[in-house]
């Protein structure tokens, strides 16, 4: 098995002005949706915004990321937790792995508590579909507090 593991990472165009302070911290920390590679060493090969909506930047910016080596295109947590949540998660995921044979995993840092709570009281995420998005992000309290 290979040790370093290469991803790209797509964010919603509506936070295309975000540092991305807390995804860069839960890929140090191994943290949401990072815990996958806890025994591996990640490389960032390319970080884009899905172009916004319908998602522009989704017909082309995989294949630069593959060209760039990336193995996983993970699908921001914003996409997620932003209101609305993104409609096109399952579109994006299904076009990619099928288009560009990418895994795609949806989520980076863990949902923070906040959002958590707005999205519990609004049950955005109440159906199936949603609780299976979530789950690779939706950790413990505590450590959804530590994000927020």
């Amino acid at each position: 098995m290979n040790d370093i593991v290469k991803i790209g990472i797509i964010i919603c165009d509506r936070y295309k002005s975000c540092t991305g302070g807390k995804r860069f911290r839960s890929v140090k920390e191994r943290a949401g949706a990072f815990d996958i590679y806890k025994d591996r060493e990640v490389e960032l090969v390319g970080y884009t915004t899905c172009g916004g909506c319908p998602g522009g930047n989704i017909e082309y910016a995989p294949e630069e990321l593959k060209k760039n080596g990336a193995e996983v295109i993970h699908l921001a947590t914003g996409m997620v937790v932003g209101y609305p949540p993104c409609p096109y998660i399952g579109t994006f995921k299904n076009f990619i792995e099928s288009k560009y044979n990418l895994k795609v995993v949806v989520g980076t840092h863990p949902i923070p508590e906040k959002y958590f709570l707005t999205h519990s009281e609004l049950k955005t995420w109440n159906s199936p579909e949603w609780k299976v998005i979530i789950q690779t992000t939706l950790k413990e309290k505590e450590i959804r507090l530590t994000y927020d």
